[in-house]
């Protein structure tokens, strides 16, 4: 039985994980509807920008979460190395900081959401079958904990819970 001090660090992380969801799948979605919105090049530009929409949708409503994270990591990357490179070397090191503030940002988001998935506030945890491996979903109705949450730390105030 989990100790209300669990449910409490479960529902603070539900809370977190869903700001960091809707905050990178914003991102994403707004950017690919701009890629329709103000053309700049008639190359990759749409396959980016439907990439772009999809995923980022499918992270907003937490569907599918982790596979929607893999296209837009290779898509974040390739933005990183074809723009940022050439900002290097007209800017210098702090003003590429600068302007790739926000693509270090969402690689960051899209690899923390990559590795804890979407969530119980996710529509991954509303099926009845759970798209997230049994190993990694919380059951707090029940007040149950996995063993795989306690030992990483995640849920039991980051450290091994009172009532193991």
């Amino acid at each position: 039985m989990a100790s209300n001090t669990d449910i409490i660090w479960v529902n603070r992380a539900a809370k977190a994980i869903l700001l960091i969801r809707i905050l990178v799948g914003w991102v994403f979605l707004s950017e690919g509807i701009q890629k329709f919105l103000f053309p700049e090049s008639l190359g990759v530009g749409p396959f980016v920008g439907v990439t772009e929409i999809i995923c980022g949708a499918l992270l907003l409503v937490g569907l599918f979460t982790r596979l929607a994270c893999v296209p837009l990591l290779i898509d974040i990357c390739v933005a990183l190395y074809s723009t940022k490179i050439v900002t290097f070397m007209k800017n210098g090191f702090w003003g590429t900081l600068h302007e790739a503030r926000t693509d270090v940002s969402m690689l960051l988001g899209l690899i923390f959401l990559l590795i804890v998935g979407g969530g119980t506030l996710a529509l991954d945890a509303r099926s009845p079958e759970g798209l997230e491996p049994k190993s990694q979903r919380i059951d707090v109705v029940k007040g149950e904990i996995s063993n795989w949450n306690r030992g990483m730390g995640f849920v039991a105030g980051f450290g091994e819970s009172s009532s193991a």
